[in-house]
Protein backbone atom coordinates (compact mmCIF):
# COMPACT_ATOMS: atom_id res chain seq x y z
CA UNK A 1 0.00 0.00 0.00
CA UNK A 2 1.07 3.39 -1.07
CA UNK A 3 0.49 7.04 -1.55
CA UNK A 4 -0.36 8.10 -5.23
CA UNK A 5 1.59 11.56 -5.11
CA UNK A 6 0.80 12.86 -8.23
CA UNK A 7 -2.78 12.25 -8.05
CA UNK A 8 -2.89 13.66 -4.39
CA UNK A 9 -0.87 16.73 -5.67
CA UNK A 10 -3.45 17.58 -8.15
CA UNK A 11 -6.18 17.00 -5.86
CA UNK A 12 -4.83 19.67 -3.59
CA UNK A 13 -4.77 21.95 -6.24
CA UNK A 14 -8.49 22.51 -5.05
CA UNK A 15 -7.30 23.72 -1.67
CA UNK A 16 -4.50 26.08 -2.99
CA UNK A 17 -7.20 27.91 -4.96
CA UNK A 18 -9.01 27.65 -1.60
CA UNK A 19 -6.02 29.03 0.46
CA UNK A 20 -5.30 31.76 -2.45
CA UNK A 21 -8.41 33.20 -2.12
CA UNK A 22 -8.20 32.96 2.19
CA UNK A 23 -4.76 35.13 1.89
CA UNK A 24 -6.65 37.64 -0.28
CA UNK A 25 -9.97 37.76 2.03
CA UNK A 26 -7.40 38.11 5.26
CA UNK A 27 -4.97 40.95 4.30
CA UNK A 28 -7.05 42.41 1.65
CA UNK A 29 -11.35 43.13 2.60
CA UNK A 30 -10.19 44.80 6.23
CA UNK A 31 -7.96 47.23 5.02
CA UNK A 32 -10.72 48.17 1.99
CA UNK A 33 -13.53 47.75 4.79
CA UNK A 34 -11.25 50.17 7.28
CA UNK A 35 -9.43 52.51 5.35
CA UNK A 36 -11.34 52.69 2.33
CA UNK A 37 -14.89 52.61 3.15
CA UNK A 38 -14.62 53.97 6.38
CA UNK A 39 -16.22 51.33 8.53
CA UNK A 40 -14.63 51.26 12.34
CA UNK A 41 -12.95 48.32 14.22
CA UNK A 42 -16.05 46.68 15.20
CA UNK A 43 -17.89 46.85 12.25
CA UNK A 44 -15.07 45.60 10.16
CA UNK A 45 -14.89 42.79 12.52
CA UNK A 46 -18.08 41.95 12.71
CA UNK A 47 -17.98 41.58 8.41
CA UNK A 48 -14.60 39.64 8.63
CA UNK A 49 -16.86 37.18 10.94
CA UNK A 50 -19.06 36.31 8.98
CA UNK A 51 -17.45 33.86 6.59
CA UNK A 52 -16.61 31.69 9.53
CA UNK A 53 -20.40 32.36 11.08
CA UNK A 54 -21.64 31.05 7.55
CA UNK A 55 -19.08 28.10 8.49
CA UNK A 56 -20.60 26.99 11.19
CA UNK A 57 -23.59 25.23 8.90
CA UNK A 58 -22.77 25.73 5.60
CA UNK A 59 -19.97 23.32 5.93
CA UNK A 60 -21.69 20.84 7.24
CA UNK A 61 -24.03 20.91 5.02
CA UNK A 62 -22.54 20.80 2.00
CA UNK A 63 -20.73 18.16 3.01
CA UNK A 64 -23.35 15.55 3.56
CA UNK A 65 -24.98 17.12 0.78
CA UNK A 66 -21.73 16.06 -1.15
CA UNK A 67 -21.57 12.65 0.12
CA UNK A 68 -24.97 11.75 -1.04
CA UNK A 69 -24.29 13.10 -4.76
CA UNK A 70 -23.46 11.17 -7.81
CA UNK A 71 -22.75 12.36 -11.09
CA UNK A 72 -20.93 11.93 -14.27
CA UNK A 73 -18.14 13.99 -12.84
CA UNK A 74 -18.73 12.55 -9.12
CA UNK A 75 -19.84 13.63 -6.16
CA UNK A 76 -16.88 16.17 -5.31
CA UNK A 77 -15.91 17.55 -8.25
CA UNK A 78 -19.90 19.28 -9.05
CA UNK A 79 -18.71 21.03 -6.13
CA UNK A 80 -15.77 22.17 -6.72
CA UNK A 81 -16.03 22.72 -10.53
CA UNK A 82 -19.23 25.15 -10.17
CA UNK A 83 -18.41 26.70 -6.53
CA UNK A 84 -15.16 27.87 -7.94
CA UNK A 85 -16.35 29.35 -10.78
CA UNK A 86 -19.41 31.39 -8.97
CA UNK A 87 -16.79 31.97 -6.71
CA UNK A 88 -14.29 33.38 -9.42
CA UNK A 89 -17.07 35.42 -10.85
CA UNK A 90 -17.85 37.16 -7.57
CA UNK A 91 -14.80 37.97 -7.09
CA UNK A 92 -14.39 39.20 -10.30
CA UNK A 93 -17.58 41.35 -9.68
CA UNK A 94 -15.72 42.69 -6.02
CA UNK A 95 -12.84 43.41 -7.96
CA UNK A 96 -15.34 46.08 -9.78
CA UNK A 97 -17.00 47.54 -7.50
CA UNK A 98 -13.76 48.36 -5.18
CA UNK A 99 -12.48 49.86 -8.16
CA UNK A 100 -15.69 52.08 -8.31
CA UNK A 101 -15.30 52.63 -4.54
CA UNK A 102 -19.33 51.33 -4.26
CA UNK A 103 -19.35 50.63 -0.53
CA UNK A 104 -22.93 49.21 -0.65
CA UNK A 105 -22.44 47.04 -4.05
CA UNK A 106 -18.63 45.54 -1.92
CA UNK A 107 -20.31 44.08 1.12
CA UNK A 108 -23.26 42.94 -1.40
CA UNK A 109 -21.20 41.04 -4.01
CA UNK A 110 -18.46 39.83 -0.76
CA UNK A 111 -21.40 38.17 0.77
CA UNK A 112 -22.32 36.71 -2.59
CA UNK A 113 -18.24 35.48 -2.87
CA UNK A 114 -18.47 33.93 1.21
CA UNK A 115 -21.53 32.18 0.31
CA UNK A 116 -20.41 30.37 -2.85
CA UNK A 117 -16.64 29.94 -1.35
CA UNK A 118 -18.34 27.89 1.20
CA UNK A 119 -20.34 25.59 -0.94
CA UNK A 120 -17.28 23.62 -1.61
CA UNK A 121 -15.21 23.87 0.73
CA UNK A 122 -15.91 21.02 2.61
CA UNK A 123 -16.20 18.28 -0.66
CA UNK A 124 -12.80 20.23 -2.05
CA UNK A 125 -11.54 19.01 1.83
CA UNK A 126 -12.96 15.61 1.49
CA UNK A 127 -11.99 14.68 -1.80
CA UNK A 128 -8.89 13.09 -0.68
CA UNK A 129 -9.55 10.81 2.05
CA UNK A 130 -11.94 9.59 -0.17
CA UNK A 131 -9.50 8.17 -2.69
CA UNK A 132 -6.58 7.68 -0.20
CA UNK A 133 -6.92 4.63 1.90
CA UNK A 134 -7.01 5.15 5.68
CA UNK A 135 -3.67 4.17 6.64
CA UNK A 136 -2.25 6.61 4.00
CA UNK A 137 -4.33 10.01 5.25
CA UNK A 138 -1.80 11.40 7.09
CA UNK A 139 0.84 11.84 4.78
CA UNK A 140 -2.04 12.62 2.05
CA UNK A 141 -2.91 15.42 4.27
CA UNK A 142 0.47 16.24 4.25
CA UNK A 143 0.87 17.17 0.91
CA UNK A 144 -2.37 18.61 0.80
CA UNK A 145 -1.34 21.21 3.06
CA UNK A 146 2.18 21.87 1.67
CA UNK A 147 0.06 22.38 -1.86
CA UNK A 148 -2.60 24.45 -0.55
CA UNK A 149 -0.41 26.76 1.36
CA UNK A 150 1.55 27.40 -2.65
CA UNK A 151 -1.78 29.27 -2.83
CA UNK A 152 -1.06 31.67 -0.28
CA UNK A 153 2.34 32.30 -0.99
CA UNK A 154 0.82 33.07 -4.15
CA UNK A 155 -1.37 36.05 -3.28
CA UNK A 156 1.03 37.15 -0.85
CA UNK A 157 3.56 37.63 -4.01
CA UNK A 158 0.97 39.01 -6.40
CA UNK A 159 0.27 42.02 -3.49
CA UNK A 160 3.79 42.84 -3.16
CA UNK A 161 4.16 42.84 -6.70
CA UNK A 162 1.13 44.51 -7.74
CA UNK A 163 0.24 46.35 -4.71
CA UNK A 164 3.23 47.53 -3.29
CA UNK A 165 2.46 50.51 -1.47
CA UNK A 166 4.74 52.30 0.56
CA UNK A 167 7.09 52.14 3.60
CA UNK A 168 6.56 54.57 6.51
CA UNK A 169 8.69 55.63 9.18
CA UNK A 170 8.17 52.65 11.37
CA UNK A 171 8.94 50.04 8.42
CA UNK A 172 5.44 49.08 8.14
CA UNK A 173 3.79 48.27 4.65
CA UNK A 174 0.87 51.18 4.02
CA UNK A 175 -1.51 52.07 1.37
CA UNK A 176 -2.91 55.10 0.50
CA UNK A 177 -7.11 55.35 1.34
CA UNK A 178 -8.09 55.52 -2.50
CA UNK A 179 -5.40 52.48 -3.03
CA UNK A 180 -7.29 50.13 -5.45
CA UNK A 181 -6.56 46.13 -5.28
CA UNK A 182 -8.61 45.51 -8.10
CA UNK A 183 -5.98 44.20 -10.44
CA UNK A 184 -5.10 41.65 -7.33
CA UNK A 185 -8.85 40.26 -7.11
CA UNK A 186 -8.57 39.65 -11.24
CA UNK A 187 -5.10 37.86 -10.65
CA UNK A 188 -6.28 35.67 -8.13
CA UNK A 189 -9.40 34.82 -9.75
CA UNK A 190 -7.66 33.73 -12.87
CA UNK A 191 -5.08 31.61 -10.68
CA UNK A 192 -7.95 29.74 -8.98
CA UNK A 193 -9.54 29.02 -11.92
CA UNK A 194 -6.61 27.93 -13.10
CA UNK A 195 -5.73 25.52 -10.56
CA UNK A 196 -9.67 24.09 -10.36
CA UNK A 197 -9.55 23.39 -13.94
CA UNK A 198 -5.93 21.23 -13.60
CA UNK A 199 -7.69 19.03 -10.90
CA UNK A 200 -11.03 18.60 -12.53
CA UNK A 201 -9.25 17.77 -16.31
CA UNK A 202 -6.30 15.93 -14.81
CA UNK A 203 -8.35 13.84 -12.30
CA UNK A 204 -11.47 11.63 -12.77
CA UNK A 205 -13.30 11.63 -9.35
CA UNK A 206 -15.48 8.46 -10.80
CA UNK A 207 -12.79 6.59 -12.27
CA UNK A 208 -10.49 6.42 -9.61
CA UNK A 209 -13.41 5.67 -7.10
CA UNK A 210 -14.09 2.60 -9.24
CA UNK A 211 -10.23 1.92 -9.28
CA UNK A 212 -9.06 2.28 -5.49
CA UNK A 213 -13.09 0.88 -4.01
CA UNK A 214 -12.02 1.56 -0.70
CA UNK A 215 -13.45 -0.92 2.14
CA UNK A 216 -14.28 0.41 5.27
CA UNK A 217 -12.96 -2.52 7.52
CA UNK A 218 -14.15 -0.92 11.20
CA UNK A 219 -17.16 -2.77 11.79
CA UNK A 220 -17.52 -0.29 15.15
CA UNK A 221 -18.70 2.71 13.01
CA UNK A 222 -21.52 0.80 11.98
CA UNK A 223 -24.83 -0.84 13.44
CA UNK A 224 -27.46 -3.02 10.68
CA UNK A 225 -25.55 -1.70 7.78
CA UNK A 226 -26.41 2.18 9.22
CA UNK A 227 -23.82 4.71 9.57
CA UNK A 228 -24.11 5.27 13.17
CA UNK A 229 -21.43 5.59 15.89
CA UNK A 230 -20.95 3.05 18.46
CA UNK A 231 -20.58 4.82 21.51
CA UNK A 232 -16.82 4.46 22.41
CA UNK A 233 -16.25 6.17 18.95
CA UNK A 234 -19.03 8.65 19.22
CA UNK A 235 -17.20 9.51 22.83
CA UNK A 236 -13.38 9.89 20.51
CA UNK A 237 -15.15 11.96 18.03
CA UNK A 238 -16.50 14.49 20.53
CA UNK A 239 -13.29 14.54 22.16
CA UNK A 240 -10.97 15.11 19.21
CA UNK A 241 -13.62 18.03 18.24
CA UNK A 242 -13.84 19.18 21.78
CA UNK A 243 -9.86 19.01 21.03
CA UNK A 244 -9.86 20.44 17.74
CA UNK A 245 -12.03 23.81 19.34
CA UNK A 246 -9.54 24.29 21.90
CA UNK A 247 -6.14 23.89 19.94
CA UNK A 248 -7.96 26.87 17.62
CA UNK A 249 -8.81 29.09 20.43
CA UNK A 250 -5.19 29.10 21.62
CA UNK A 251 -3.71 29.18 18.67
CA UNK A 252 -5.81 31.71 16.86
CA UNK A 253 -5.98 33.72 20.13
CA UNK A 254 -2.21 34.40 19.52
CA UNK A 255 -2.47 34.76 15.98
CA UNK A 256 -5.16 37.57 16.22
CA UNK A 257 -3.67 39.47 19.12
CA UNK A 258 0.19 39.49 18.55
CA UNK A 259 0.32 42.46 16.54
CA UNK A 260 -0.89 44.51 19.33
CA UNK A 261 1.02 42.43 21.81
CA UNK A 262 3.92 43.34 20.10
CA UNK A 263 3.14 47.12 20.34
CA UNK A 264 2.20 47.33 24.08
CA UNK A 265 4.41 44.54 25.83
CA UNK A 266 7.59 45.02 23.64
CA UNK A 267 6.83 48.37 22.72
CA UNK A 268 7.79 48.14 19.29
CA UNK A 269 6.07 48.89 15.91
CA UNK A 270 3.07 46.08 14.69
CA UNK A 271 4.73 45.76 11.27
CA UNK A 272 7.22 43.27 12.97
CA UNK A 273 4.62 40.69 13.85
CA UNK A 274 4.67 39.64 10.47
CA UNK A 275 8.19 38.69 10.77
CA UNK A 276 7.16 36.18 13.77
CA UNK A 277 4.34 34.69 11.71
CA UNK A 278 6.16 34.24 8.63
CA UNK A 279 8.77 32.48 9.96
CA UNK A 280 5.82 29.67 11.84
CA UNK A 281 4.35 29.35 8.30
CA UNK A 282 7.80 28.60 6.70
CA UNK A 283 8.65 26.45 9.66
CA UNK A 284 5.21 25.00 8.61
CA UNK A 285 5.65 23.91 5.10
CA UNK A 286 9.01 22.54 5.28
CA UNK A 287 7.68 20.38 8.33
CA UNK A 288 4.21 19.17 6.61
CA UNK A 289 5.69 16.38 4.43
CA UNK A 290 8.23 14.52 7.21
CA UNK A 291 5.72 14.62 9.70
CA UNK A 292 3.01 12.93 7.32
CA UNK A 293 5.78 10.31 7.07
CA UNK A 294 6.99 10.33 10.99
CA UNK A 295 3.24 9.86 11.91
CA UNK A 296 3.00 6.83 10.16
CA UNK A 297 5.82 5.06 12.08
CA UNK A 298 4.83 6.26 15.71
CA UNK A 299 0.81 7.26 15.01
CA UNK A 300 -1.56 10.21 14.07
CA UNK A 301 -2.29 11.03 18.07
CA UNK A 302 1.21 10.67 19.35
CA UNK A 303 1.97 13.13 16.50
CA UNK A 304 -0.94 15.71 17.41
CA UNK A 305 -0.02 15.03 21.21
CA UNK A 306 3.64 15.81 20.51
CA UNK A 307 2.64 19.02 18.11
CA UNK A 308 0.32 20.13 21.58
CA UNK A 309 3.21 19.82 23.81
CA UNK A 310 5.69 22.03 21.67
CA UNK A 311 3.09 24.56 21.49
CA UNK A 312 2.17 24.37 25.32
CA UNK A 313 5.72 24.49 26.21
CA UNK A 314 6.75 27.41 22.96
CA UNK A 315 3.67 29.70 24.71
CA UNK A 316 5.27 29.34 27.92
CA UNK A 317 8.47 30.30 27.10
CA UNK A 318 7.16 33.11 25.12
CA UNK A 319 5.25 34.84 28.33
CA UNK A 320 8.57 35.12 30.16
CA UNK A 321 10.10 37.35 26.90
CA UNK A 322 9.47 40.69 27.76
CA UNK A 323 10.99 42.46 24.93
CA UNK A 324 11.88 42.04 21.77
CA UNK A 325 14.08 39.11 21.11
CA UNK A 326 15.69 36.90 18.42
CA UNK A 327 14.52 34.35 21.32
CA UNK A 328 10.80 34.37 19.23
CA UNK A 329 11.89 33.93 16.03
CA UNK A 330 13.13 30.32 17.63
CA UNK A 331 10.04 30.21 19.32
CA UNK A 332 7.83 30.62 16.56
CA UNK A 333 9.02 28.27 14.44
CA UNK A 334 8.97 25.37 17.07
CA UNK A 335 5.21 26.71 17.32
CA UNK A 336 4.94 26.29 12.95
CA UNK A 337 6.15 22.72 13.36
CA UNK A 338 3.95 21.61 16.56
CA UNK A 339 0.99 23.02 14.11
CA UNK A 340 1.82 21.58 11.48
CA UNK A 341 1.75 18.30 13.25
CA UNK A 342 -1.15 18.45 14.80
CA UNK A 343 -2.76 19.76 10.85
CA UNK A 344 -1.56 16.73 9.21
CA UNK A 345 -3.01 14.58 11.64
CA UNK A 346 -5.96 15.79 13.21
CA UNK A 347 -8.55 15.36 9.74
CA UNK A 348 -7.41 11.92 9.48
CA UNK A 349 -8.41 11.21 13.03
CA UNK A 350 -12.10 12.62 12.38
CA UNK A 351 -12.31 10.68 9.21
CA UNK A 352 -11.07 7.63 10.13
CA UNK A 353 -14.28 7.44 12.41
CA UNK A 354 -16.72 7.58 9.67
CA UNK A 355 -17.59 5.30 6.59
CA UNK A 356 -16.69 6.26 2.85
CA UNK A 357 -20.26 8.03 2.45
CA UNK A 358 -19.95 10.09 5.27
CA UNK A 359 -16.40 11.99 4.52
CA UNK A 360 -17.84 15.05 3.73
CA UNK A 361 -20.18 15.24 6.75
CA UNK A 362 -17.32 14.55 9.18
CA UNK A 363 -15.39 17.04 7.00
CA UNK A 364 -17.96 19.76 7.88
CA UNK A 365 -18.04 18.62 11.82
CA UNK A 366 -14.44 19.38 11.59
CA UNK A 367 -14.73 22.78 10.02
CA UNK A 368 -17.69 23.79 12.45
CA UNK A 369 -15.51 23.71 15.70
CA UNK A 370 -12.70 25.16 14.09
CA UNK A 371 -14.70 28.05 13.02
CA UNK A 372 -16.91 28.16 16.30
CA UNK A 373 -13.26 28.32 18.25
CA UNK A 374 -12.34 31.22 15.32
CA UNK A 375 -15.67 33.49 16.33
CA UNK A 376 -15.31 33.19 20.15
CA UNK A 377 -11.63 33.48 21.04
CA UNK A 378 -10.94 36.89 19.78
CA UNK A 379 -14.31 38.25 21.62
CA UNK A 380 -12.73 36.00 25.04
CA UNK A 381 -9.45 37.77 25.00
CA UNK A 382 -10.14 40.83 24.15
CA UNK A 383 -13.00 40.71 26.95
CA UNK A 384 -10.12 39.42 29.22
CA UNK A 385 -7.74 41.64 28.23
CA UNK A 386 -9.46 45.07 28.72
CA UNK A 387 -12.06 44.30 31.19
CA UNK A 388 -10.91 41.13 33.76
CA UNK A 389 -7.61 41.38 34.01
CA UNK A 390 -7.06 45.34 32.84
CA UNK A 391 -3.34 45.15 34.99
CA UNK A 392 -2.09 42.20 32.81
CA UNK A 393 -3.41 43.78 29.72
CA UNK A 394 -1.76 41.98 26.29
CA UNK A 395 0.53 39.78 28.58
CA UNK A 396 -2.57 37.94 29.56
CA UNK A 397 -2.74 36.93 25.90
CA UNK A 398 0.05 33.84 26.50
CA UNK A 399 -1.07 32.75 29.97
CA UNK A 400 -4.39 32.25 27.73
CA UNK A 401 -2.94 30.26 24.51
CA UNK A 402 -1.23 28.05 27.57
CA UNK A 403 -4.42 27.25 29.35
CA UNK A 404 -6.59 26.06 25.86
CA UNK A 405 -3.22 24.40 24.56
CA UNK A 406 -2.84 22.55 27.81
CA UNK A 407 -6.76 21.70 27.72
CA UNK A 408 -6.55 20.11 24.13
CA UNK A 409 -3.54 18.43 25.17
CA UNK A 410 -6.16 16.66 28.03
CA UNK A 411 -8.94 15.82 26.18
CA UNK A 412 -6.74 14.23 23.50
CA UNK A 413 -5.18 12.02 26.34
CA UNK A 414 -8.70 10.52 26.08
CA UNK A 415 -9.64 9.85 22.61
CA UNK A 416 -9.51 5.81 21.23
CA UNK A 417 -10.41 6.02 18.20
CA UNK A 418 -9.20 7.37 14.58
CA UNK A 419 -5.36 6.09 15.42
CA UNK A 420 -3.30 4.77 12.37
CA UNK A 421 -1.24 2.28 12.69
CA UNK A 422 2.56 2.24 12.15
CA UNK A 423 3.78 1.37 9.55
CA UNK A 424 6.03 -1.69 8.69
CA UNK A 425 9.37 -1.95 7.69
CA UNK A 426 9.12 -2.69 4.20
CA UNK A 427 7.00 0.10 3.71
CA UNK A 428 9.68 2.87 3.90
CA UNK A 429 11.36 2.26 0.40
CA UNK A 430 7.69 3.17 -0.40
CA UNK A 431 7.67 6.65 1.17
CA UNK A 432 8.64 8.88 -2.11
CA UNK A 433 7.23 6.23 -4.58
CA UNK A 434 4.10 7.22 -6.79
CA UNK A 435 1.77 4.64 -7.73
CA UNK A 436 1.11 6.56 -11.33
Amino acid sequence: MKLNYKRTILIGFAFMAILAFWELYDQIVPYVLHYKFEYNTVQTNIIMSIDNILALFMLPLFGKISDKTKTPLGKRTPYILFGTIASVAALCALAVVEGKQSKIGFIIVLMILLVAMSTYRSPAVAYMPDVTEKPLRSKGNAIINLVGYIGGIFTTVVMWVLAPGSINDDGDKVYSPDQSFSVVFLVVAAFMLVAMLVMVLTVKENKILAQTNIQDDEPEVSQNGKTKLSKPVAVSLILILVSVFFWWMSYNGITTMFSRYCQEVWGVHPGESSGYKTIAMIAAIIAFVPLGLISNKIGRKKSVLFGIALMTVCYTGAFFIQEKSVLMYIIFSVVGIGWAAINVNSFPMVVEMCTGSDVGKYTGYYYTFSMAAQIVTPLLSAVLIDNVFPQWGYKILFPYAVIFSAASFVTMCFVRHGDSKPEAKAAIAEQFAADN
